[in-house]
């Protein structure tokens, strides 16, 4: 069982006129085998609070902890973040030209497992992997996000967390752009990530649409840097029928 703990975390970034706190003081637990959704309008810290978990260095913390099973994640570079098992599937995925998807996965599973995965039994996991996010077998020999489609590349992002097996699993807006049977897909390969890794997942969307495909144990709305409100799916119904008006100026 792993546990992200979020408290009071502080974030701020460097603008022309100086910095602005974007994140005004966030409180969060997401444990293994738990799916939270994060809502809210544009602009109230859903992302800066994704980025900054991750290591960005736009993001300048300057209040608060963040810990995964006990250990300062705020201390670790971003690959140790992501050794430590922590996940970020982007909402812009950024191209890598002359880097085959097939070399890149395989390259970060070395890094992470601390050697190379047996190739014939590596093999098979992507197949199996690509086969389920109904993806064409020559995908592998593509490079990484050159050329993609937006349904690629959110489909290359949960092919990631299928083979990879983080701990904490963060998704931001990985519903953007997908049309209904795209969603479909890559909500079915979040679930099997859940499921049969036990993973613990952040979602971060606008839309209640991909929330009937992935189930959310806890809802959190984001308003102004701060968690404004917390419920269980009956939130998500609430928001799709009078939205986000009540929590502006928050």
């Amino acid at each position: 069982m792993s546990t992200l703990e979020i408290r009071g975390l502080k974030v701020s970034v460097d603008t022309e006129n100086g910095a602005v706190e974007i994140l005004k003081g966030v409180d969060l637990t997401i444990k293994s085998g738990q799916t939270h959704a994060i809502m809210g309008p544009n602009g109230s810290g859903k992302s800066t609070l994704a980025y900054s978990i991750a290591g960005h260095p736009k993001y300048a913390i300057t209040g608060g902890t963040v810990t995964l099973d006990g250990a300062d994640v705020l201390e670790m570079t971003v690959d140790e973040r992501a050794k430590a098992g922590l996940f970020l599937a982007m909402q812009y995925p950024v191209e890598v030209p002359g880097v085959s998807v097939s070399n890149f996965l395989r390259t970060a599973a070395t890094a992470l497992r601390g050697e190379a995965p047996k190739l014939r039994t590596w093999v098979g996991e992507v197949k199996d992997a690509m086969e389920a996010l109904h993806m064409d077998p020559s995908f592998a020999q593509r490079n990484v996000n050159e050329g993609f489609s937006g349904g690629e590349k959110k489909r290359h992002e949960i092919m990631q967390l299928e083979l990879l097996k983080p701990k904490i699993a963060i998704l931001d807006e990985t519903d953007s752009g997908l049309d209904v049977d795209a969603l479909r897909i890559v909500s079915e390969g979040v679930n099997r990530a859940k499921d049969s890794n036990n993973v613990g997942v952040l979602l971060i969307t606008h839309y209640t649409r991909i929330l009937k495909y992935i189930k959310p144990d806890f809802v959190h709305v984001f308003a102004n840097g701060r968690v404004v409100e917390e419920g269980g799916p009956e939130l998500a119904d609430k928001l799709e029928a009078n939205g986000y008006a009540e929590y502006v100026g928050a």
